[in-house]
């Protein structure tokens, strides 16, 4: 919900409140992201949607059409090491080109960073063939994946 919560949400950080938020979004059809699943358990999630769904991603300018971000992932801690985030980034950009995706934009940072380590490391989305096309703050990079890098 960071990168998504209105101004009057962002105010409200308690969990009830964000996962509420969070389920009137799917409720009304917008798309938030994918699950993955291990023997019918969710161990993974990946955040993808077009940009323009995300108020914060928004502010950093430029045209938003066909264009999708991952804007954040969780692995369960048991899991991790084990190529899921590659798995997930694979099906975020098949799930965002299938909705008309002409880009997929990340936001990783390097893999000491101290913060915002949730919106994945570099080297993940360079082996996804993702590219550096500019800073989004001090640690975060903006990486995109076009259809001419494929």
């Amino acid at each position: 919900m960071v990168w998504r919560a209105t101004p009057v949400e962002a105010k409200q950080t308690d969990g009830l409140t964000r996962k509420a938020a969070m389920k009137a979004r799917i409720t009304a059809g917008t798309t938030v992201g994918l699950l993955g699943y291990l023997n019918k358990e969710p161990v993974a999630w990946c955040s993808v949607a077009p940009r323009s769904t995300y108020r914060r991603l928004v502010e950093h300018g430029g045209d938003d059409e066909g264009v999708w971000s991952i804007a954040c992932f969780f692995v369960v801690r048991r899991l991790r090491g084990q190529g899921l985030s590659q798995r997930i980034i694979a099906a975020a950009v098949e799930f965002a080109r299938s909705r008309g995706a002409s880009i997929v934009e990340a936001y990783p940072v390097d893999p000491s960073s101290p913060s915002y380590r949730f919106m994945g490391f570099v080297p993940m989305f360079e082996a996804a063939g993702f590219r550096e096309v500019g800073r989004a703050g001090s640690r975060r990079y903006v990486f995109q994946l076009t259809s001419e890098h494929e």
